[in-house]
């Protein structure tokens, strides 16, 4: 009887893992000390060359047993999200919990591509999204998948719509089996819709851009004419895609107005809730995604507010048979045919047919720490970037770009003495200069071809007094 080479057994010994995993949360508990008392920089900025040099690919033959040390450079130069002056993109800080759930689920590494791959995860991913549609106000016999991103979230929306509303088998007809079809989406969409729009072979004309308002929000009004131009090129619109929290400026379209729209002409109703679907956790901010119970599709990231680790995209149907529409295909050696279509083999459903245990950190934090932790944590940054909105106004040197809606805030700083010609290039210094320097993480955005600082504010951490540094260091460095 063959017994393991003393390697590969040892690479799997228990006691080994034991020690190590300790070792490692040990490290990783010292990281969360540091980075909540704003120790250290936000990002320790370092060009791409050094990085590569950094971490060479030099690996040895043999062991090393240097786990602990590769650990310290990692977190050392990594970017900080628990920071409180992360204030960057719409990328959140972990909950640790949900940190430990990744651990257990990299080493069950249950794929899920069908139920008996997976299944506890199955059955998590199916009330966790259960669960998640009855947030929204979506009907009984809702349902839908877990997906790698929001990205992945609106090109499987978009799949189905087209599967329910082309009038023509375009799965395994192709694009040229009919009319060539396009999607009315608002200026602010995100850049997924177009490039799912290209993915599925529509071209540049598969979006049909629908002007915005001063808020940047989607005119309800100027839908009727967005459709008379996309016929008159030639086009069948198919879909509506509106935004509930646009990932520029925050900004939430009006979703009952744009469903009566899809309702009048048979249009899909897909809502990008990416960011803001979120929303409907919170009572004070439930308001602004009134409508959403209407859609025909949503896409919600756990991985924004609901502070998960990247990437938990949930993919909601109103008509949860129309998640299998998306990917109506056959692999026999997977799924024995697809006649009776079991919604517990989800990858007859997905992109990914491998695909990590995702609801279990999502499904484990709501048993653990409960619903309303979520709901507090959607309502205070939300609440923090009207104060910090408000605090920018009555400055006299900031200038904000529109309020917020959520806790996306886009604004900049007009010092005296500079001209307007110049501001846009101040901005860029500005955020090179405190980004490089690591006192804070902030991005920056065009609107209305002008440029602005903007800020996340998804760090439940971040505080007014944070946001108060982030306008002196900006004053500082101009």
């Amino acid at each position: 009887m063959s017994s393991p080479r003393p390697n590969l057994a040892a690479a799997y010994d228990p006691e080994r893992f034991r020690q190590l995993g300790h070792q490692l949360v040990d490290q990783l508990a010292d990281h969360l000390v540091r980075t909540t008392r704003r120790e250290g920089p936000v990002l320790p900025w370092a060009p791409p060359a050094l990085n590569v040099e950094r971490f060479p690919a030099d690996f040895p033959e043999e062991p090393t047993g240097d786990f602990s040390a590769l650990l310290t450079r990692v977190l050392e130069h990594s970017h900080h999200l628990h920071h409180p002056r992360y204030v960057g993109h719409q990328v959140s800080a972990p909950l640790p919990l949900a940190a430990l759930c990744d651990f257990v689920s990299s080493l069950l590494n249950n794929g899920m591509a069908v139920y008996e791959l997976g299944p506890v995860s199955t059955a998590m991913e199916h009330n966790v999204l259960r669960w998640m549609a009855g947030v929204l106000g979506l009907p009984e016999g809702s349902g839908g998948v877990l997906t790698s991103g929001g990205s992945a979230g609106n090109l499987t929306a978009l799949l189905a719509a087209r599967q329910a509303k082309a009038g023509h088998d375009a799965w395994n007809g192709g694009a040229s089996a009919g009319p060539p079809l396009t999607v009315l989406v608002p200026e602010s969409t995100h850049y997924s819709v177009s490039r799912a729009a290209k993915v599925m072979g529509w071209g540049a004309g598969g979006v049909t851009s629908v002007p915005v308002d001063a808020r940047h929000r989607l005119r309800p009004e100027a839908l009727e004419e967005a459709l008379a131009s996309a016929r008159r090129a030639g086009r069948k619109p198919i879909a509506v895609v509106a935004s509930a929290g646009s990932t520029a400026t925050g900004a939430f379209d009006p979703l009952d107005a744009v469903a009566d729209f899809c309702a009048k002409h048979g249009l899909w109703f897909h809502v990008d809730g990416a960011h803001g679907a979120s929303a409907a956790l919170s009572p004070r901010y439930r308001h602004q995604v009134k409508g959403i119970e209407r859609a025909d599709s949503v896409v919600w990231d756990a991985h924004k507010e609901m502070m998960m680790p990247a990437l938990v995209t949930a993919v909601l149907f109103r008509d949860g048979s129309r998640s299998f529409e998306a990917f109506a295909q056959e692999a026999s050696y997977l799924f024995n045919g697809q006649g009776s279509r079991p919604w517990s083999d989800v990858a007859l459903r997905t992109l990914e047919c491998t695909k990590e245990m995702m609801a279990l950190k999502l499904y484990a934090c709501l048993h653990v720490l409960g619903t309303k932790l979520f709901a507090d944590a959607i309502t205070d940054t939300f609440d923090l970037a009207r104060r910090f909105a408000e605090r920018l106004q009555s400055s006299g040197d900031f200038e904000l770009a529109v309020p917020p809606d959520c806790n996306i805030v886009c604004f900049r700083h007009t010092p005296q003495g500079v001209p307007a010609p110049e501001l846009d290039a101040l901005q860029v210094r500005l955020r090179e200069s405190l980004v490089t320097s690591g006192d804070f993480y902030l991005v920056q955005t065009t609107l209305g071809g002008r440029v602005w600082l903007r800020t996340t504010l998804v760090n439940p951490l971040t505080t007014d007094a944070d946001l108060e540094a982030l306008l002196e260091a900006l004053r500082r460095a101009a």
